[in-house]
């Protein structure tokens, strides 16, 4: 029996892209070919590529390890993606990830940034030189932190963000680090221990060492600290389904995460436009970034949205299990979340486009863009490279940005007391 050569595949090494077992590739009907490209770009055995949104740029390398999917996601220059899934997700220049990995949607992995085998990750962004382990579960979340590939933030193997609790709800999103500083690729890197795991949403600053075999449930901004597990103890109490104990420190990481999101948002529409706009298939990834990080936001709303909804049924149990033991703090604060939660819903939406004080913003973006005509080198080195006084100038908008974001919401509700 013969087989007929897939006509995108029989184009596709027309124009120079390595295929070794070209009988073995799928291509989609709906995949632009114009948005792959000839130049060093090899498709190894096995491999699947879907979606109109695709897009490869020379060096990258697909299936080496073993079968890849891909679909609809934008694959930056030399970026490797050994063998897997990966769908609608954006992977910056040398960015890899090992054999066995399921990557989806709203992921970002920046510059050199990536992950050994059987890796999981959604709604996940991983600022440049991240590095995960194997056997990794690592959904919602942001992770900055390391100025360079020798100096990074890791995540040792078998680890977990629990991204979902018992009363079925996913607005638990973690930030290990932040976006303003991350960004500037000069902060401390972080450190999670292998066997460990991480209970969202948590907020994790820079330096900070959480111990092999830890499940860490609490938060620690400053940053700076050894978090470890000295003795596990059994605690066997009674479960109420839909009952929630607490709710402000759960609103505040949700929010102050999603208000990173826009600070990322604006850092990539300002600052990586200066070095991806400039041909098709970089304008082509920097939409693809823009797209998820809408995306990612959309997603944090929506979970936030859905806890929003079981308030009043979650206000009624817990008196009931309380009776007059009941926090009036602690219920003011639910019924004020409930009552006010449309008009912040849409203050989220409207609030993405935050843009920042342009007194901070546009000496820096100058300053950036001196750099790129005095020095023409890439974006990392040329981000490694800046100058203290402009970095600071960079941190100070972003952070003006994150900090409007958190004031606008939090004003709506003054029983929450953001601090």
């Amino acid at each position: 029996m013969k087989h007929r050569l897939n006509d995108k595949v029989r184009l596709l090494m027309g124009k120079g892209v390595e295929i070794p077992n070209p009988f073995s590739i799928d291509i989609g009907e709906d995949v632009d070919l114009d948005r792959i490209s000839s130049d060093d770009v090899v498709i190894y055995t096995g491999c699947k590529i879907y979606g109109s949104k695709t897009l490869i740029m020379h060096g990258a390398k697909l299936g080496h390890e073993g079968p890849a999917t891909i679909q609809d996601c934008q694959i930056g220059p030399h970026v490797e993606l050994k063998g897997g899934f990966f769908k609608k997700s954006v992977f910056l220049e040398k960015a890899n990830m090992a054999f066995g990995a399921h990557v989806r949607d709203a992921c970002i992995l920046e510059e050199e940034a990536g992950g050994a085998h059987t890796v999981g990750l959604k709604q996940t962004i991983l600022l440049p030189f991240v590095t995960l382990g194997s056997l990794i579960n690592f959904c919602d979340c942001l992770m900055a932190g390391g100025t360079s590939r020798k100096d990074h933030s890791e995540v040792g193997s078998s680890y977990i963000h629990f991204n979902y609790t018992p009363n079925q709800d996913k607005a638990t999103p973690s930030l290990i680090g932040d976006v303003p500083r991350g960004v500037m690729l000069n902060q401390r890197p972080i450190f999670l221990g292998g066997q460990g795991g991480l209970v969202g949403p948590a907020r994790i600053g820079f330096g900070t060492v959480i111990a092999a075999g830890t499940i860490f449930r609490g938060d620690c901004p400053e940053g700076g600290k050894l978090i470890y597990q000295e003795v596990y103890r059994d605690d066997i109490r009674p479960f109420y389904p839909g009952v929630y104990w607490e709710i402000r420190r759960r609103i505040i990481n949700n929010i102050n995460y999603i208000a990173n999101l826009i600070a990322l948002k604006q850092w990539y529409h300002f600052v990586r436009s200066m070095f991806l706009g400039s041909d098709p298939m970089g304008k082509g990834l920097l939409e693809g970034a823009l797209e998820k990080l809408d995306m990612a936001i959309d997603e944090r709303i929506k979970r936030l949205a859905a806890i929003v909804k079981k308030i009043p049924e979650s206000i009624k149990e817990y008196k009931r299990i309380m009776k007059s033991d009941a926090s009036a703090e602690l219920i003011h604060q639910k019924e004020e979340l409930f009552g006010i939660w449309e008009e912040i819903e849409e203050s989220l939406h409207s609030l993405r486009s935050v843009s920042g004080d342009s007194a901070l913003r546009d000496p820096f973006l100058e300053m950036i863009s001196k750099e790129i005509h005095d020095k023409a080198g890439d974006y990392i080195s040329l981000i490694q490279g800046l100058h203290p006084d402009c970095r600071d100038q960079g941190v100070s908008w972003l952070d003006n940005i994150v900090h409007e974001v958190n004031s606008k919401i939090f004003e709506k509700l003054p029983s929450f007391e953001l601090v």
